[in-house]
C-alpha cells in the first residue's frame, strides 16, 4: 500500500464516524520525502491497518510568509493531491476538511462524526 512513511507522531484527536475510527496525528517525523503537518488515518472496525489516510503536508512559502499545505488523499491504489490551502495549518480547519472528505469518500451521508479526544 501506499501510505504515509510515519516514524514517530503524536495523536491529537480522535473520532468515530460511522463504523471507522480516525485519528489525527501531528508533530510527524517521517522517512520519506514530505513534511507532513497532519495526518488522519482511517481504520475500518477493528482492521488494525488504516485504509485511507488523509495528509497536509507543507507545500511553498507563500505569499506574506504564510506556508500552504497541500491536501492528498492516499489509498491503496495511490495518492492524489486534492487542493491546497494555508488554513490547514489549524487543526479544527484540517480536521473538518478531512472529515468532510471522508464522508463523501465512504458514503457516510446517514452518520455523524463525532470527537472522542
Amino acid at each position: 500500500m501506499n501510505k504515509p512513511g510515519i516514524v514517530t507522531a503524536v495523536p491529537k484527536r480522535r473520532y468515530k464516524y460511522g463504523e471507522f475510527s480516525m485519528v489525527i496525528l501531528g508533530d510527524i517525523e517521517s522517512n520519506d520525502d514530505k513534511k507532513y503537518h497532519y495526518i488522519m488515518a482511517v481504520i475500518r472496525g477493528a482492521d488494525p491497518e488504516p485504509g485511507i489516510y488523509i495528509t497536509a503536508e507543507h507545500d511553498r512559502p507563500a505569499l506574506q510568509g504564510r506556508s500552504e499545505y497541500n491536501m492528498s488523499i492516499v489509498m491503496q491504489d495511490g495518492a492524489e493531491v486534492i487542493g491546497s490551502s494555508g488554513d490547514w495549518h489549524d487543526l479544527d480547519a484540517f480536521a473538518n476538511e478531512a472529515l468532510g472528505i471522508v464522508g463523501q469518500l465512504l458514503n457516510l451521508s446517514d452518520e455523524e462524526p463525532y470527537r472522542l479526544m
